[in-house]
């Protein structure tokens, strides 16, 4: 065999062919014609660099997609219900739950918080007390503007997209379906309710909890 050929075929053979799998990347090392696999733990010698290099590079993109993701679905569920910045409140339990209950209006207090507790305000609606504490809170910060009201409310919403997301990739180790479910929770019309009525602070609150 001329010199040329037998140094073209040494370089065929000894190439280290770099690709990854689902879950860690891997060398295909040719020698000879036999394929070697070497693997990011036990990397035999001379396919270290390759492989680290493989493995670098696999490692960043598992790590920033999930964030990246993260991202998106924030952006989403903002953009979905952003309009919610120039929403009043409404006369239906508005007026029990903020703007005409007294105790909320006496905003976060020792008092307000003991009240928060009792079955006197249990008389409005039902019995939850971080609901009231959340909604006096409000009343701290933003008075009786009703878009600071409706903000937490999309904020929760937020959050409890982003939790719910992580929680399914957690418990399935599939990233993209956890992030389609995330995506379909976050704008799905019967969130509209719960997140555009302030009254509905309950919900996304228990949400909150529950996905902690």
């Amino acid at each position: 065999m001329p010199t040329s050929q037998k140094t073209l075929s040494t370089q065929i053979h000894k190439r280290d062919v770099c690709s990854t799998t689902e879950n860690q990347p891997f060398c295909h090392s040719r020698e000879g014609g036999n394929p070697v696999l070497s693997r990011t733990f036990g990397i035999p010698a001379g396919a270290g660099m390759t492989n680290k290099r493989c493995f670098s590079k696999h490692s960043k993109r598992k790590k920033f997609l999930p964030v990246l993701i993260c991202l998106a679905l924030a952006i989403l569920t903002v953009a979905a219900f952003w309009q919610l910045k120039d929403c009043d409140f409404i006369n239906f339990d508005d007026n029990n739950y903020v703007y005409e209950n007294t105790t909320v209006l006496t905003g976060l207090n020792g008092n307000s918080i003991v009240k928060a507790f009792s079955a006197e305000m249990a008389k409005v609606g039902h019995w939850h007390p971080l609901t009231w504490l959340s909604l006096m809170l409000d009343y701290e910060l933003f008075g009786l503007n009703p878009r600071g009201f409706h903000l937490i409310n999309l904020l929760f919403h937020v959050v409890n997209t982003l939790l719910l997301f992580l929680v399914l990739r957690r418990m399935t180790k599939s990233i993209w379906p956890s992030a389609f479910v995330a995506a379909l929770f976050a704008i799905h019309p019967l969130h509209v309710e719960s997140v555009a009525w302030v009254t509905e602070r309950k919900d996304v609150l228990s949400t909150f909890f529950w996905m902690l």
